[in-house]
């Protein structure tokens, strides 16, 4: 009986790794013809082959000289401003509004809670085109700042999981804290957000993504301002019939570079990423 069961055990968890290694390697085989291509030296937009012949940085050269029709380090540069302003403004808002609904107790307090959460729940699309109206009658459609509005103006219902990682840090210190004389805000700044480091890092992150690889939104609000395209616009501008010919190699190299900030953010936070999503989640 032993014996059978270490055998089927040993089957089911073979079965197991290949299951995964297939949808791995399905997983991984575009990012891997991504980059292998983004080197590429030779061919225009259709290549017969899986690995090219010849490698070279012409791709990422073109990709930052070759700006008189689509000017990639223009769009790169915006979508940096925008996404940095954003995180910061989105991390604040979010910070404090978390803060708020764990510590303080004030009157409709649960019924401000449900309200967001129930927002939360409406996907974001449904409300771009009226966003988009309110924009063009303020003269702000077409604006870099106008992107920067919308991705953080709405960030503190996104209160959540860093509400979860407070409600997990004693109250004991802040009563302590209020006891030595410390006010409500001295006690965020100076107590509550040195010990918060991984929801911190896990709300900076999530900040920073959204915008650095938004598409619907920056296409709708952006319209035909090709000075303010964001790089993802401007990619998906290179892949259009009037410009994939020419520039497919070159939105290959941009695909890789638009990767290049989200990774090493994540490979030097991953550690408090994982804790702040673990601890977020401890309670509601």
């Amino acid at each position: 009986m032993i014996k059978s069961y270490k055998i089927r055990r040993h089957v089911a968890n073979a079965f197991i790794y290949i299951v995964l290694a297939v949808l791995g390697i399905i997983w991984v085989s575009p990012l891997a013809y991504m980059l292998l291509h983004s080197f590429r030296a030779d061919g225009f937009s259709t290549y017969p082959y899986l690995i090219p012949k010849e490698f070279g940085f012409d791709n990422y050269i073109a990709l930052f000289t070759n700006t008189e029709m689509l000017d990639f380090p223009r769009w790169y540069l915006n979508t940096f401003v925008v996404a940095i302003f954003s995180c910061i403004i989105s991390t604040l808002s979010v910070l404090m509004v978390s803060y708020a609904f764990s510590r303080l107790r004030f009157k409709s307090r649960k019924k401000f809670i449900n309200i967001g959460m129930i927002l939360g729940m409406f996907p974001g699309f449904m409300t771009m085109v009226a966003i988009y109206y309110l924009l063009k009658a303020m003269g702000l459609d077409g604006q870099l700042v106008a992107l920067v509005i919308c991705y953080s103006a709405g960030a503190g219902l996104g209160f959540q999981i860093s509400k979860g990682f407070f409600d997990t840090i004693p109250r004991a210190l802040d009563e302590a804290a209020t006891i030595d004389g410390a006010t409500k805000n001295q006690i965020f700044w100076k107590i509550i957000l040195p010990m918060s480091k991984p929801i911190v890092v896990y709300t900076v992150l999530t900040s920073f993504i959204g915008p650095w690889t938004d598409f619907i939104l920056a296409k709708i609000i952006m319209g035909d301002n090709l000075e303010n395209y964001t790089v993802a616009i401007g990619l998906q501008k290179m892949i259009t019939l009037e410009f994939k010919t020419e520039y497919f190699k070159q939105f290959l190299a941009g695909s890789v570079l638009v990767a290049v900030p989200v990774t090493i953010l994540f490979l030097f936070m991953q550690r408090y990423y994982v804790e702040g999503v673990t601890a977020g989640g401890v309670k509601g």
